[in-house]
């Protein structure tokens, strides 16, 4: 029995260079999803409900597939560090989580369109700042333009270099696709990647 198509229901590039990792064929769709946190909604729960969102959104266009959601949102207490959009925002945000940990929390939502079963789990990444000057601020946004990544950090280029400590289960997650939770979910569906 052949498995079924697989769907990334996010036009990330990063998020897409993490799923084909896995060896696995799939495909990518615009989930075309509006990120907008709920009115005294937590930010994890914000996490969860988008990536079943963005999963969703695009289910009826892939009967019989196994579609993978995900949004991340990084928070501190209940200041939320959304994607910054522009120069001004990143260094604005960077300056406010310089010497915090910050939660990252990824959700991931896996949905077969044909039997409607949903696997959904939030997976935290707690992620130390530096206590950064104003000048590697400005240095690491003008070079690293990390306009469109939750919190201004993108861990995989120079983020990585703003960082004192990361702790999490999955290395994956903090750069928007937790592989270890997708790979349970995906044995779950008897899609096998070894």
């Amino acid at each position: 029995m052949s498995s079924p198509p697989i769907v990334l229901a996010s036009t990330s590039p990063f998020r897409r260079d993490l799923l084909a990792r896995l060896g696995l064929p799939f495909e990518t769709a615009n989930p075309d999803t509006d990120e907008t946190a709920r009115h005294d909604e937590a930010p994890g729960e914000t996490a969860l409900r988008l990536s079943e969102a963005k999963a969703r959104a695009v289910a009826s266009q892939h009967p019989g597939a196994l579609i993978i959601g995900s949004d991340q949102v990084a928070f501190l207490g209940g200041q939320v560090f959304g994607k910054p959009g522009t120069h001004d925002n990143a260094v604005k945000q960077l300056k406010a989580m310089r010497g915090h940990t910050i939660n990252f929390c990824t959700g991931l939502c896996l949905l077969n369109t044909s039997t409607g079963k949903i696997q959904i789990r939030g997976v935290p990444t707690w992620v130390t700042f530096r206590r950064l000057t104003d000048n590697e601020i400005e240095n690491y946004v003008h070079k690293e333009k990390p306009f469109a990544c939750a919190g201004s950090a993108k861990s995989e280029g120079l983020g990585i270099s703003l960082i004192a400590k990361l702790e999490g289960e999955d290395p994956n997650a903090l750069i928007g696709l937790p592989l270890i939770t997708l790979c349970e979910f995906l044995r779950n569906e008897k899609v096998f990647v070894i």
